[in-house]
């Protein structure tokens, strides 16, 4: 029975993908020599280790060939290039907080509900959202394979596996040497991109170690040397606006008409090509020197050793240091009076009103008056960002038998801590001072001496940390036996404490710096969890696992999550499966610590409007106060997953799987106009979120923040295939084709959002890889799917405008393996140079979380193995 279960499992694998193709051949081999223990397996999606390796859960494989034929040079590439990364994922980018961090979506329910583990255990989440994890810190050199699970595993994992679960498994018993190094280029200017590696192990009958270094990069990719990107048209340039005036005739402070004008002496007379006329107003092109992706710059070093100290007991360690360091340029620095009590006096030397300034512009035709201004300190320079970030992890453990039970625990300790210095920025106060007072002069702001400029500027800290410390310990041990098998049983426990802290400088803080804001966090808690599966045969070929998982959480509370599946092997060659369970978001300590911090919005509010002397319906901006929430609640979630594997031909075989989740209470934003209009309605609001008005109805201060609210509900298909024909001297042909399906995209059991901008219906991979003598040839194919332009909504249904078409790539790759175990190979991704489908998206030209701006990338690596 035993020979015939590893058979079938080993005849299955590459259908379920459960694991790599080094674990079939360890239990084939294991079983053609009549051993009586074959190797049992544990994968992503179960603790139990077993030998029957077609698992009960949709599980997708990317071994260490698949990772060398994509031509990636990260993980965080790697893995953004899935089809399950439906709808994208954030990457490196300039003007953002979170500039040098990278993460993955799985089904585009959002980094912070995909987890992401190392060898089991959670990656660290980054300092710079304090929701999501970096997947900068996992070393490439290191990676065997990657697991990923296409299913809710809140049940085994905890918080944020509502989306699927991403397992990185690095190497381990490897013996040798191997040295690797690459580099890349872009189609455009800049971007040039580089990496290597150097890993060495050795193991004996008792011992093993595995240590290297790994680095990769990418230089900065400015706007400006993309062939698409039109000229920026910034109001904040040179620019003023009138201020409303009350029924008094009193000019009312941050009240402005965003009328905006600008006289030649401040646009045209300046001397700089950036500033330039539209209509009466200026603009200015800031895409002409900020950077459209931050350069990246990923370091790391790792050891992997055990030891064992007899035939049951063996004790091991994991540590990895990774750094990243990455430069953003932004635009000069900007500034604005309109949103505040700050103005340009009637009689200031810098207000085009005044008759005796050298920017009086009579044909204005306007009486004396104060204004507002819209500057962008050019003559200051650039405002330059360099983040460094640090990653410190180590594990400790112990495993073993206590009799017939399999033990163990461990501890493990992460420091994680990231430091952010901006050169460039404008100190809100001196500027004013100087702009009212005529100190810096608008019409020659270059002109300006070097003390006053220097004066101005500011420079931002910001630094971060996320550290953790962990305990663990379970058990896993065979229950008893029954006519269709063993019930195995695995128990758990694990105690992890965090210790989050986000600490801008106190300007920034204030509100006193252009160009930049930020508001500080900070805390810590506990989480204490206890976890169970049990795996029982009902009948040869039909089995149950059941699990669950109880976290308590020493800020908010806890959490129970429960999981069902089976699994049933209708013949040799299909398999029927299917889970149910619940899963959790635990609110991130961000959310609930964060401390307040204003923002100026706009918002649509009748009462301001007439105070003001606006029109009804007109759009004005007032004083928002964002806050944590202290009194959050855990997000909950629901899974259905139905699937089925089919081995055709000896060939050929295929999976197709059904999802379907729902999220309740969900955590979400709660925007100033929501919460107008809702109170205005006298709908319930969290008590913290409010509306203050002055005696004439006008809005004087909002609070806003993350509140509980909603529903999140999705459901699709994911379709995999692959075949294998082997032509003896001719060569072997290798293809896999996968496929993401959304059914159904919607929020608050409203429309299906499928097909609007920015999410499309399906993503295809396609992967083919000829072999013959010494050479592999590769051509990958991957599409992402058309969507509307545009939408509306007419009688309740939606009307779709404009078309973005379906986006198509091709990589391409020769290899060559030499004599001396040396590997050339040549490749190119996105062969053709196809440019990303370009609709606004985010305040850039086309979607940049979904779409690659680079065009075509050449790229060259080599690898010498020992």
């Amino acid at each position: 029975m035993l020979n015939n279960k590893v058979s079938k499992a080993v005849r299955l694998a590459i259908a379920f993908g459960a694991v790599s193709t080094a674990a079939f051949s360890a239990s084939s081999f294991a079983a053609e020599e009549g051993v009586d223990e074959v190797e049992k397996i544990e994968v992503t999606g179960s603790r139990i280790k077993r030998v029957d390796m077609a698992g009960d859960l949709p599980i997708t494989v990317i071994d260490r060939a698949a990772i060398e034929l994509s031509g990636e040079s990260s993980v965080s590439d790697l893995l953004r290039n899935t089809t399950f990364n439906s709808l994208g994922s954030f990457r490196p980018q300039s003007g953002s907080s979170a500039q040098g961090a990278s993460s993955v979506s799985l089904r585009g329910l959002g980094a912070d509900r995909t987890l992401v583990l190392v060898d089991g255990r959670r990656l660290p989440k980054s300092t710079l959202t304090g929701s999501s994890q970096d997947l900068n810190f996992i070393p490439m050199a290191a990676v065997e394979r990657v697991e990923i699970l296409s299913d809710g595993a809140s049940a085994l994992y905890g918080s944020d596996a509502i989306g699927g679960v991403i397992n990185v498994i690095t190497r381990k018993d490897y013996n040798g040497a191997e040295i690797n190094i690459g580099s890349g280029r872009i189609e455009h200017e800049g971007g040039d991109r580089e990496n290597g590696s150097v890993v060495f192990g050795s193991s004996s009958d008792n011992a093993s170690v595995l240590a290297g270094a790994s680095w990769n990069g990418r230089d900065i990719v400015y706007q400006r040397d993309f062939p698409w990107v039109e000229p920026g048209g910034s109001v904040y340039s040179n620019n003023f606006t009138t201020m409303a005036q009350d029924e008094d005739g009193n000019y009312i402070p941050g009240a402005s008409n965003f009328d905006f004008f600008s006289p030649n002496a401040t646009c045209e007379g300046i001397g700089d090509e950036n500033f330039y006329r539209i209509g009466d107003r200026c603009g200015f092109n800031f895409a002409a020197v900020a950077a459209d992706e931050a350069s990246i710059k990923n370091r790391s070093a790792f050891v992997k050793a055990r030891y064992d100290i007899n035939s049951d007991w063996s004790v091991f360690t994991n540590i990895n240091v990774a750094q990243t360091k990455s430069f953003g340029r932004y635009a000069p620095g900007l500034d604005e009076s309109a949103y505040g009590p700050d103005q340009i006096d009637a009689d200031s030397p810098n207000n085009p009103t005044n008759p005796d300034s050298p920017l009086y512009d009579e044909s204005l035709g306007m009486e004396q008056q104060p204004l507002d201004f819209w500057h962008r300190f050019a003559a200051l320079g650039n405002r330059d960002n360099n983040l460094s970030t640090e990653l410190k992890d180590i594990t400790f453990g112990t495993n073993g038998m206590f009799g017939d039970v399999a033990v163990e625990f461990g501890g493990r300790k992460t420091i994680n801590e990231s430091h952010n210095v901006g050169e460039g920025y404008i100190l809100r106060s001196i500027a004013r001072q100087y702009i009212n007072d005529g100190t810096y002069m608008l019409n020659d702001p270059y002109g300006a001496p070097d003390e006053v400029k220097n004066a101005m500027r500011v420079t931002t800290s910001r630094t971060g940390k996320f550290n953790q410390e962990e305990f663990f310990a379970n058990a896993s041990f065979d229950v008893m036996e029954t006519d269709a098998g063993a019930i195995q049983a695995f128990v758990g426990f694990e105690y992890r404490t965090e210790d989050y802290a986000d600490k801008y400088d106190s300007l920034s803080e204030a509100g006193q710096v252009g160009g930049s804001s930020g508001s500080s966090a900070g805390g810590d808690r506990s989480v204490r969890s206890a976890f169970f599966e049990a795996l029982v045969p009902v009948t040869e070929g039909f089995e149950l696992n059941f699990a669950g998982r109880f976290d308590d959480y020493s800020d908010y509370g806890s959490d129970f999550s429960p999981k069902v599946s089976a699994r049933y092997e209708f013949n040799d060659d299909l398999v029927l499966r299917a889970s149910w369970g619940k899963g959790f978001r635990a609110p991130s300590l961000p959310d609930l610590t964060q401390q307040p911090a204003e923002s100026a919005d706009s918002v649509t509010d009748d009462r301001t409007c007439e105070a003001i002397g606006q029109d009804a319906g007109c759009s004005s901006q007032i004083n928002a106060i964002v806050i944590s929430n202290p009194d959050l609640q855990s997000e909950q979630s629901k899974q259905i997953a139905l699937g089925l594997v089919y081995q055709l031909t000896d060939n050929i075989d295929f999976e197709i799987d059904y999802y379907d989740t729902e999220i309740t209470n969900r955590i979400r934003a709660f925007g100033a106009q929501y919460i107008i209009d809702a109170t205005d309605r006298g709908d319930s609001l969290p008590p913290a979120f409010t509306v203050s008005r002055a005696p004439n109805g006008a809005i004087t201060e909002l609070v806003r923040g993350f509140g509980n609210d909603g529903s999140l509900e999705t459901s699709g298909i994911d379709f995999k295939a692959r075949s294998s024909f082997d032509f003896g001297d001719t060569g072997r042909l290798t293809t896999n084709f996968m496929l993401s399906h959304i059914i159904d995209y919607s929020t608050d059991g409203g429309r299906n959002f499928v097909r609007d901008p920015e999410v499309p219906q399906r993503r295809m991979n396609l992967s083919n890889v000829y072999s013959v003598a010494d050479f592999d040839f590769t051509w990958n194919l991957n599409l992402i799917g058309h969507q509307y332009e545009d939408v509306e909504i007419t009688n309740g249904n939606r009307v779709g405008e404009g078309h973005i078409p379906t986006w198509i790539t091709h990589d391409l790759q020769i290899a060559y393996n030499t004599e001396w175990n040396g590997k050339f190979s040549f490749g190119a991704q996105n062969a053709f140079g196809k440019e990303p489908p370009l609709v606004a998206s985010g305040g850039r030209p086309y979607n940049f979380d979904l779409y690659s701006g680079f065009g075509r990338i050449m790229y060259f690596n080599y690898k010498q193995s020992f």
